[in-house]
């Protein structure tokens, strides 16, 4: 298990930190949505957080530590909501469930998906290392819930095919993030949700 990055701060008040961090956070997504990292400036992510140069300097010492808590903040965020999904069922409707959970999940944090895997090259090795970690902590949900259908009898792959099937899954909901420039065209969330589960239980073919 990859160690968890220390971003320092001279302030000591924990719960000031975490407010201060969460307005950082947001102001952040937002400029490197529109500009890009490495055309935002710290002074801009200061301003469209709501505060001075200096303050900013007292929760974060480089903008890499920005891009850093916004990538850990969207895999927190996204761990502990997805922490709900119904593991242990065993059925595929327990599986659809867990999809369509995480679809909607991409859906609202879209804007946030799309700046971290734009962006993600720009973090330092060890940064970049655990936040790779916790993405493969995502694939490890839905392997579990796979692994449970399967042993149901509820799935017909074989065992080794299941850390496959579940990087599909996960792709498949970034994907919306990703693509949703032309794929809103075509497709309502609730549309993409059930064309994406559709095709992963039972395929495209109309078989033998």
């Amino acid at each position: 298990m990859e160690t968890k990055r220390k971003v320092k701060s001279s302030v000591k008040d924990e719960s000031l930190v975490e407010k201060r961090r969460q307005q950082i956070i947001r102001g952040a997504v937002k400029l490197f949505r529109e500009k890009g990292f490495h055309r935002t400036t710290t002074r801009e992510i200061a301003k469209e957080a709501g505060f001075s140069i200096g303050t900013l300097y007292e929760y974060i010492r480089t903008k890499e530590d920005v891009l850093y808590l916004v990538c850990d903040d969207i895999y927190n965020e996204m761990l502990h909501r997805l922490s709900t999904l119904p593991i242990q069922k065993g059925t595929t409707e327990g599986l659809q469930a867990a999809i369509e959970q995480y679809f909607y999940l991409i859906d609202d944090m879209a804007d946030e998906f799309l700046v971290m895997y734009q962006e993600l090259k720009s973090l330092p090795k060890d940064a970049l290392s655990y936040v790779l970690t916790k993405e493969m902590g995502m694939v490890a949900l839905f392997e579990k819930i796979l692994l449970t259908c399967l042993k149901s009898g509820e799935l017909r792959i074989a065992e080794e095919e299941v850390n496959m099937a579940a990087h599909h899954i996960v792709v498949q909901g970034q994907m919306w993030a990703f693509r949703r420039w032309a794929l809103h065209k075509n497709y309502k969330i609730e549309d993409y949700i059930a064309l994406q589960t559709d095709q992963l239980l039972y395929g495209i073919s109309k078989g033998k």
